[in-house]
């Protein structure tokens, strides 16, 4: 476990990293907050929420901790929490990993410790900053691998690794903006929360549209192998088209039957290719009349 505290002159900061539960207990003893909070502070895969509990109001905020281009699908290993306990003389900040963000607010001054939480929690908010930007030069790539390149060729897999992503970046987004709906701070830092409630609303907007021509960019790649596969099946339609009728011919005239009269005529050979090409002939001129070929 590592510890941090500060005395603002008006507040104190105590910013905890990765405690146990008995040295979170002890070290909040004073403080008297209810264990269940605690327990809430320690659980990883927490989602973002307030409560109030006597002099405290507790909220839990997630940052967004991996490089954006790994392939996680799941709230636990895209984000990781920091919980905040506040009141008016105090702020204490728990988390299980290490936010290098936080050292630069070690040596700031803040008036109070709600202005401190807000500025914590736009660092948080500017971490989905780079999945949302990658995730939408990915679905620019996506879009043109699929207009404007010959193949038209799209990973499935990435591609459903990016919905997930977007979705998943989405929902914290949304939670978060709940939280802050509820949020009520004094009037000096009524602008800081209102700036913070646009940046996440901006971020949800775009991971919207991600959502949106992920499904659109599947549906065409859906599209375009199913008319590949068609465009398939034409041709080998066209072929069988041509050969079924030679193929009859040439059955009929390779029977072992001694009686073909055919067979002993002296054009004979030169009459049956006649008949075969000329039937392909008027094969090809129908395909082409109906704007098959």
């Amino acid at each position: 476990m590592a510890q941090f505290k500060k005395d603002f002159g008006k507040f104190e900061w105590l910013d905890i990293e990765k405690p146990k539960q008995t040295e979170l207990i002890d070290l909040t003893h004073p403080f008297y907050i209810d264990i269940n909070l605690l327990d809430d502070a320690l659980e990883h895969g927490h989602l973002p929420k307030l409560e109030k509990h006597g002099v405290f109001t507790f909220l839990i905020f997630r940052a967004f901790t991996v490089e954006p281009h790994l392939n996680h699908t799941t709230v636990a290993k895209l984000s990781n929490k920091v919980a905040f306990l506040i009141n008016d003389d105090n702020l204490i900040t728990i988390h299980q990993k290490p936010f290098p963000f936080l050292d630069k607010f070690k040596d700031r001054e803040f008036g109070d410790p709600e202005a401190l939480m807000l500025a914590i929690v736009f660092e948080m908010l500017l971490s989905f900053e780079a999945p949302v930007n990658w995730l939408s030069d990915k679905m620019d790539e996506n879009e043109k691998e699929i207009f404007l390149k010959k193949h038209g060729k799209v990973s499935i897999e990435q591609l459903y690794y990016q919905k997930s992503k977007a979705r998943i970046c989405r929902k914290l987004l949304q939670f978060s903006h709940n939280v802050l709906n509820q949020l009520v701070v004094k009037q000096e830092n009524v602008s800081n929360l209102q700036d913070i409630r646009e940046s996440i609303i901006n971020y949800m907007l775009q991971l919207e549209e991600v959502i949106e021509d992920a499904q659109s960019i599947l549906n065409t790649h859906l599209s375009l192998t199913a008319q590949k596969s068609n465009d398939v099946m034409k041709l080998l339609t066209v072929f069988s088209a041509f050969f079924l009728p030679l193929t009859f011919i040439v059955g009929v005239y390779g029977m072992n039957f001694t009686n073909i009269p055919e067979l002993h005529w002296r054009w004979g050979y030169y009459v049956t290719w006649g008949v075969m090409i000329s039937i392909s002939v008027v094969i090809f001129l129908w395909f082409k009349r109906k704007k098959f070929v």
